[in-house]
């Protein structure tokens, strides 16, 4: 383990029949899919070996990123107990609580500074730890990326248009992702999301070397989740599998096969690697999503199978990609107003007294998904991409539909024809959703987030620049005037 501590010191169609001309690069289709994720280790009090880890990393100096709001709570007593007992002697714990639900640069910012500070005080860090929801994770990931290679400026790692989207040089320090909420799958990727604040748009850094070393799952630091977490974090769960699973396939990529195999995106579309991972996670949502919004405390089943989820979904699309409810939902998180939902703190965002509010991520998502999957469903079959991509539609609409009945205890005799489906996917698909979303009383339409008509051609405006998720959709062109007609519809549903 020298060598780590030492690092920051410097059924469907066939696929074959999908490759259309239309997407190809000067390089030609890519034949070829990856699979790049973190060490996963799942199970009940898993937190409390974190502290083994880092006696067997001979980990001394120790950054924990840490929710503020878990500091008094037992996920945060069981990894500082563990670090006591376990930890290398005379290790040393250093601690940042500073983070920002939803972060933006500016939050990024204020902790890379924290730990380039702390490094150049003290030396660099053995092992990063981050403690807390898909934020706190991915807030760990940009200051530990920045301290290890510090950029001649901030944009230099951030996805285009906006940034370079310069690659990452080399390794950076160790990273340890516990997740305290069933969502982001942020322990298995190497992307980190914020909202960028001049651009009024939301963005990322993503590379497959920010992907944490280890991710430690672990389903009782989910029992102090509210409600309300619970339900935005785990419908963030659903839309990564369906995304995932119905982007456009790996073979049939616009950037095409790359040069070298370095150059690979993450983002690479739908593949036979991923869609393993975004189905268990899309059963398992379907089914278990209601329950743990019902009562994470106490359903023990419901919080285990959702915060698996999560995580299999992260292993998912982050290596097939999410589409147009992740592109949308970035305008629509970056621009709101004045909306807040119960349960998410207002002391950690500065911005309610500037008279911004926040969209839980997860909500943001969701509630852009049945305008998002009538256009990318509802397509022309003739054409073999769109087939493709059609079936999918129908295949998640039938999964959806299938876990809605049990729960009702409905017969086989109401179960939605497939015919039916197949006529028209993509409102297959969205009725499902908007289903579950009134089941879980969700808000139906972004009007109900305080948009309106005016705001439209901002939202289109602020999703354009998204070419890393929009072009991965199974319907193009993707460009302002379509993204217009989206909003317009996703305003009321």
């Amino acid at each position: 383990m020298t060598s780590n501590i030492m690092w920051c010191r410097r059924p469907f169609l066939s696929l074959k029949k999908v490759t259309s001309r239309k997407y190809s690069s000067s390089l030609g289709n890519d034949p070829i899919c990856e699979l790049a994720s973190s060490t996963l280790r799942y199970g009940a009090s898993s937190t409390s070996e974190v502290g083994h880890d880092l006696a067997y990393m001979n980990a001394k100096r120790i950054l924990l990123f840490v929710d503020p709001h878990l500091a008094s709570l037992n996920p945060f007593d069981t990894v500082v107990s563990s670090i006591e007992k376990h930890a290398p002697a005379g290790h040393k714990l250093d601690i940042y609580d500073k983070i920002r639900v939803e972060p933006n640069n500016d939050s990024f910012k204020h902790a890379i500074k924290f730990t380039v500070e702390k490094t150049n005080n003290q030396g660099p860090y053995d092992v990063i730890i981050a403690l807390g929801g898909g934020s706190t994770i991915d807030t760990a990931k940009a200051a530990n990326l920045y301290t290890c290679y510090p950029p001649e400026d901030f944009y230099d790692y951030v996805n285009p248009p906006l940034g370079k989207g310069l690659p990452v040089p080399g390794p950076i320090t160790p990273l340890i992702a516990i997740p305290t909420t069933s969502g982001t799958g942020s322990e298995t990727t190497g992307v980190a999301i914020f909202d960028d604040v001049p651009t009024k748009s939301k963005t990322g850094i993503a590379h497959r070397r920010l992907k944490p070393t280890l991710g430690i799952v672990d389903p009782n630091n989910m029992k102090s989740m509210p409600s309300s977490v619970a339900k935005y974090s785990g419908i963030d769960v659903l839309c990564h599998a369906l995304e995932s699973y119905t982007a456009v396939p790996y073979t049939a990529r616009p950037s095409g096969r790359p040069a070298s195999p370095i150059l690979r995106p993450a983002y690479q579309g739908s593949n036979p690697i991923s869609d393993i991972w975004s189905l268990h996670a899309l059963r398992e949502c379907s089914q278990y999503l209601p329950r743990i919004v019902s009562d994470p405390a106490e359903d023990v089943e419901a919080r285990a199978k959702m915060c698996l989820a999560a995580s299999t979904a992260g292993m998912g699309f982050g290596n097939a990609g999410v589409h147009l409810c992740h592109g949308m939902s970035y305008a629509v998180a970056s621009q709101v107003k004045k909306y807040w939902v119960d349960d998410y703190p207002k002391s950690l965002n500065s911005d309610v007294e500037n008279g911004h509010g926040l969209v839980p991520h997860g909500l943001s998502v969701v509630i852009n998904a049945p305008s998002v999957f009538r256009f990318t469903g509802n397509l022309d079959k003739s054409d073999p991409l769109q087939q493709y991509a059609a079936d999918r539609h129908v295949e998640c609409a039938m999964i959806l539909a299938n876990a809605r009945l049990q729960r009702r205890g409905y017969t086989g005799q109401e179960f939605p024809s497939q015919r039916a489906m197949q006529e028209r996917p993509g409102d297959a698909l969205a009725n499902e959703l908007l289903e579950l979303m009134h089941e879980l009383d969700i808000p139906i339409g972004i009007r109900s987030l305080g948009y309106s008509e005016a705001d439209v051609e901002e939202l289109a405006k602020g999703t354009l620049p998204q070419h890393r998720v929009t072009k991965l959709s199974p319907r193009q062109p993707v460009d302002l005037e379509e993204l217009t007609n989206l909003f317009n519809e996703a305003l009321d549903m």
